[in-house]
């Protein structure tokens, strides 16, 4: 990779690290179902006009069904995504889970995205990629119990289950495989707006709501910007870029470097403590997660007649990441 490519490809996972930061700031001006939902209307809505539909490439269906399949990948994506992932992890923080430590443990997304697509397509991991699994579950053990001694362990699990939607969205993706992932992620991200505002009416109140967005000022303007433009629009244009001029293996190693940032970047703005059990549930769940994602693709000719190698590596790696 060139050396401007490399600089791109950090500044994409200091962006989504720090992004851990501006939500736990953005909680103080919104509940966190309508935080979820300004993030995903603001980035979806201006977005539509400017790309195409979807297309995702379905070998011997007729158009009209094709078609059909494509809009279902694309709300069962944003509902996986965009209402299970985001919708628990904004909720997850508010109850007390750090901006820091969140942002390592939905790391544990490899391990599900492994498995699902292993029940799903069929996908077997090598040795080593289970043992990297194995590692990882490690660290989110070790951070559990760090967790459950020192905070909430509610606003843990859910960012546990967190990581689950995740895995579910990134298994769907790579069954779609979508000729355009950057089309496919606009659309998708315009899904769950609706979900997340009637869920953010039923648990958190009209009221509640209304008083967020009457108080809503230039501070939390900027949030909503950030997190909509540059984390989801920006980062995830320039991982396309990256993904689309390099191999995914040169390219996916950097993502390890989010909870990197995320959590060093939480001890600076918040003032995170890292005790000496979170660092080893950081080195556990990183190098599990490095080992499970760096191993050998598992082959699958079935898998592999359905998908498009470059489309489903791409997105797959920018779920990786991409929330932030």
């Amino acid at each position: 990779m060139r050396p401007s490519h490399i600089a791109l490809a950090v500044l994409v996972a200091a962006i989504w690290g720090v992004n851990f930061v501006v939500i736990e700031v953005g909680l103080d001006h919104f509940p966190p179902l309508l935080f979820s939902a300004l993030r995903f209307l603001v980035a979806a809505l201006p977005a539509v006009f400017f790309v195409g539909r979807p297309e995702v490439a379905w070998d011997g269906v007729s158009p009209a069904r094709a078609k059909v399949r494509t809009w279902g990948c694309v709300v069962g994506v944003g509902l996986a995504l965009g209402v299970m992932k985001f919708g628990l992890l904004f909720v997850g923080m508010n109850q007390g889970m750090p901006a820091g430590l969140s942002s390592l443990v939905l790391q544990i997304q490899a391990v599900f995205t492994a498995l699902f697509a292993f029940v799903a397509l069929g996908e077997r991991p090598g040795p080593a990629r289970l043992a990297g699994m194995a590692v990882a579950l490690a660290g989110i053990g070790v951070a559990a119990a760090d967790e459950g001694a020192s905070g909430p362990l509610l606003g843990f699990t859910l960012v546990v289950l967190a990581a689950v939607g995740w895995g579910v969205s990134n298994v769907l993706t790579r069954k779609a495989a979508p000729s355009a992932p950057f089309t496919f992620m606009v659309w998708t991200s315009a899904v769950p707006v609706l979900p997340l505002l009637a869920l953010s009416l039923t648990f958190e109140g009209w009221d509640r709501d209304t008083r967020a967005l009457a108080e809503l000022d230039w501070s939390g303007a900027g949030i909503i910007a950030f997190v909509a433009w540059v984390t989801t629009l920006f980062g995830f244009g320039a991982w396309s870029f990256l993904l689309r001029s390099h191999p995914a293996s040169s390219v996916a190693p950097f993502s390890l470097l989010v909870p990197v940032f995320g959590m060093s970047s939480a001890a600076l703005f918040l003032g995170e403590s890292v005790s000496p059990l979170r660092w080893c549930a950081a080195a556990l769940l990183v190098g599990g997660v490095a080992l499970a994602s760096l191993a050998p693709a598992p082959r699958n000719r079935a898998v592999q007649r359905v998908d498009t190698p470059a489309p489903a590596s791409a997105v797959e790696d920018h779920e990786a990441h991409a929330s932030r």
